[in-house]
């Protein structure tokens, strides 16, 4: 995370917002931004560092790297491509936008190329500068929003050699419906104006739509593997508005104890949202090797997806 941190009052004294307000709408307690010398890059190489550690890894074994972002350091080549240099490693490096669900299509690229390629270790990383896509005459939308970076890294290994069918990414459902481009977009763009713009979202339609498309995919999530809702040991949602979060669960009729929930303390970090989340439970002692994880998230397009992870490595690979 950035070392700034931003709270709600600190707001209050730049727009006309309170504690209380944003609190009751979203959940947000505080968020932090970016320095203006930092770079989305430099948030998503902090947590690449930080995943490979926690993987007991060497940085040369990654050999693929994806990073899902909304807030480039440049229109191109991709940040990935920066991450690359900064570890100076050979891996091939790409990135993926599909906003706030971006960490949800990351992983579910990168367990297809693994399966159909020679890849084996995957750095995915969620990185996302927002505040710099923020308008503060929207004080409805910008009082949402924080920046932050996580990353996991995902390993092959021959399941049935292993009899491992039950561990790692077991299903992904992933969805877009570009008729409702409109709800959540930016007001600029290289080929329509030439500036980045800034974030525009119609609050109540896209609440509207969380919830049920939230519920439906992690639904199809749970189908796709033979699983139901009570085998989750964990629900480790986007991070944009608790009442969406519990809505969604009360929905899933899932037990709110089973819910990791952050969004108080980072804020709506788009792509980012969920590794923070999964490396503050990992980090507190809630989730632990074997659980069953369920991931899921929604963005503009929109697009929205979830799925199921047995996280950790099985004891046979334990260093």
């Amino acid at each position: 995370m950035p070392e700034k941190k931003v709270s709600n009052e600190d707001l209050s004294k730049k727009i006309e917002t309170s504690d209380e307000w944003i609190t009751k709408r979203s959940g947000i307690k505080n968020r932090h931004f970016v320095s203006e010398k930092e770079t989305t890059s430099d948030l998503a190489y902090f947590a690449a560092l930080n995943a490979i550690k926690s993987a007991k890894l060497n940085k040369n074994d990654i050999d693929l790297i994806i990073v899902a972002t909304t807030t480039p350091d440049n229109t191109f080549p991709a940040t990935a491509a920066l991450i690359q240099k900064k570890l100076n490693i050979n891996a091939v490096s790409f990135d993926v936008q599909a906003v706030c669900a971006g960490f949800v299509f990351a992983i579910s690229v990168a367990k297809s190329m693994m399966l159909d390629n020679f890849y084996k270790n995957c750095l995915v990383i969620g990185a996302d500068s927002m505040s710099k896509l923020l308008s503060w005459t929207d004080r409805t939308t910008s009082v949402l929003f924080g920046d932050g970076a996580g990353a996991v890294v995902l390993q092959k290994y021959d399941t049935k050699k292993y009899n491992l069918e039950d561990w790692g990414i077991l299903s992904n459902a992933l969805f877009t419906d570009g008729n409702y481009y409109d709800l959540l977009k930016t007001s600029g763009g290289v080929s329509t104006n030439k500036t980045v713009g800034s974030i525009e979202m119609v609050g109540k339609e896209v609440f509207r739509h969380a919830v049920e498309k939230l519920s439906s995919s992690l639904n199809e999530a749970l189908q796709l593997s033979n699983k139901t809702i009570e085998d989750i040991d964990w629900l480790v949602p986007h991070q944009a508005n608790q009442r969406i979060i519990l809505g969604v669960a009360d929905k899933m009729k899932l037990n709110h104890l089973k819910i990791i929930s952050t969004v108080s303390d980072h804020g709506n970090t788009s792509a980012a949202s969920i590794p923070l989340a999964l490396d503050s439970a990992i980090s507190s002692n809630k989730i632990v090797n074997g659980n069953l994880i369920a991931f899921q998230a929604i963005g503009g397009g929109l697009s929205w997806g979830a799925s199921l992870v047995r996280i950790g490595s099985p004891k046979i690979f334990k260093k």
